[in-house]
């Protein structure tokens, strides 16, 4: 409250004496607001010095150029400005320019009414990070609302893909247990590929979605956030009543979270058209007015070509996936959903995974790996057996009875190939045929073969010495001794 006598002088000092408002504030040793309520109050207009400014001459100019381009940058201007030989600031001409533009008149908006079952809306919203092993992933949460009830489906995903974006829909469409005749978009590209104007060109993936379930896809128009409020006001909603303070171990627990959001938190709520009902109400009735759900939900998954080098993996999503090892050095496809990886040659499903989150990390089926494995033994066995069926004609009829009588096969051959560096194939020959007259198709067999036909002429069996390939072994020198000095007794040996 404002003394009479104090109102009365303030109003006499600026009215008679012309007095600014800040000298009578500096001068009656009160606040600048209180001098301009008491001038006011008294039906006073309050004066303001207006001071000249280095931009005054170029106003008529500036004038001229917004009313011409209203859409004019205020740096164009103002370098527009340093060409007409202005010397003042940047922001001196932003601060006009502000002032000066002219506005848009504002617009109303009708309040939109939907009928049951007749419309839904979807968005994606982002929700920073959450870390997987090694990797960061981004997390966000694919929202989908009904208009009518205002009832939402919320489930998180690493990533805004277009399986995810499949499998949000076919998930929200159970949750409701049925299909609105009218999907609202953004221009999403997991829906809209080009437009011009009214002319869009769709996914055609989202529009086998749409057909599957058989609604319409509806984007709406450039720049119109507005037409699809309710699900920006349910994503909105989501991080201020859900997100903060949550905490979660996997993404699984987060949407189990999620979904408990929606039926009693969000489906909690009064409607806001009809208080007597809460929105879960508001939508047990409307789902009985959606369209019912089709016998098979549509195949959501990611499809992505892969090609396969010369190890038995492919790789997808930063991680590596194993395949069988007759596969490599091919194109093929992967179909992953957020649970499973399978990989297809053509139509053919040739191996399956559970997905991973994780960077650099493999994924492996022990089956390809040990399948693998067995190729390259039998791989070195074949190229063993072939060598030593050239040196040795009858060495390969030898080797596969001796295989079928449960003796080791690639034991058999490298025995075999080491007695013919030893004797020679010739003998080795004349020594498997006769183990096989013997019926003795072992190894063992020929090497006694061998030892006897050297016996019976008089020489001593063949003793193979290994010497490992060491530089340090082959260089080493020894001197030779004299072997007379093993013939001298104890006694003369002493006095040498």
């Amino acid at each position: 409250m404002i003394p009479a006598q104090m109102r009365e002088k303030i109003v006499r000092l600026h009215v008679t004496e012309h007095w600014t408002v800040n000298q009578i504030s500096k001068h009656l040793h009160v606040h600048h607001g209180t001098v301009t309520r008491a001038i006011r109050d008294e039906g006073v207009t309050v004066r303001t010095v207006q001071r000249g400014s280095i931009l005054d001459p170029y106003l008529g100019w500036m004038h001229e150029q917004l009313h011409a381009t209203p859409d004019i940058p205020a740096s164009s201007l103002y370098r527009m400005l340093l060409e007409r030989n202005y010397k003042g600031s940047e922001s001196l001409v932003r601060s006009r320019v502000a002032r000066m533009r002219p506005r848009k008149v504002a617009e109303a908006y009708l309040r939109l009414q939907t009928l049951p079952g007749e419309q839904a809306q979807v968005d994606w919203g982002s929700f920073g990070t959450h870390q997987v092993g090694r990797a960061t992933q981004k997390l966000s949460a694919f929202v989908m609302v009904l208009s009518h009830s205002r009832m939402p489906y919320v489930r998180f995903f690493y990533d805004q893909r277009m399986g995810s974006f499949l499998q949000g829909h076919v998930e929200a469409f159970e949750f409701f247990q049925g299909v609105a005749r009218v999907l609202l978009y953004d221009n999403l590209k997991s829906v809209v590929l080009d437009r011009k104007d009214r002319a869009i060109r769709f996914h055609p993936t989202a529009l086998q979605l749409a057909e599957h379930y058989r609604f319409e896809p509806r984007p709406v128009a450039v720049r119109r956030g507005n037409e699809k409020g309710r699900v920006e006001r349910t994503i909105r909603f989501l991080r201020t009543s859900f997100w903060p303070g949550i905490e979660f171990r996997d993404i699984d627990q987060l949407n189990e979270k999620a979904l408990h959001w929606c039926r009693q938190i969000a489906g909690g709520r009064k409607h806001p058209q009809d208080p007597s009902l809460t929105v879960e109400q508001a939508w047990l009735q409307e789902k009985k007015l959606l369209l019912d759900l089709p016998s098979e939900p549509f195949p959501a998954e990611q499809v992505t070509e892969v090609r396969a080098g010369k190890q038995p993996y492919v790789r997808f999503d930063r991680n590596d996936y194993s395949i069988p090892h007759d596969r490599v050095r091919r194109v093929l496809v992967v179909r992953a959903t957020d649970k499973r990886v399978r990989i297809l040659d053509g139509d053919r499903q040739i191996a399956t995974h559970e997905r991973t989150y994780d960077k650099r990390a493999t994924v492996e089926n022990p089956a390809h790996i040990k399948a693998l494995i067995e190729r390259k033994r039998e791989a070195r066995q074949h190229s063993g057996l072939k060598r030593l069926g050239e040196m040795v004609p009858s060495a390969e009829a030898f080797v596969q009875i001796s295989g079928k009588r449960g003796h080791n096969v690639g034991s058999a051959v490298a025995g075999l190939l080491r007695l013919v560096d030893t004797w020679g194939a010739g003998d080795v020959e004349q020594s498997i045929l006769e183990a096989t007259t013997a019926d003795s198709f072992h190894v063992a067999a020929v090497t006694q073969s061998l030892h006897r036909r050297l016996a019976a002429v008089g020489e001593s069996p063949l003793i193979e010495v290994r010497v490992p390939d060491d530089k340090r072994l082959k260089d080493l020198h020894v001197a030779p001794h004299k072997l007379s000095t093993y013939d001298l007794s104890d006694d003369e040996d002493n006095t040498l």
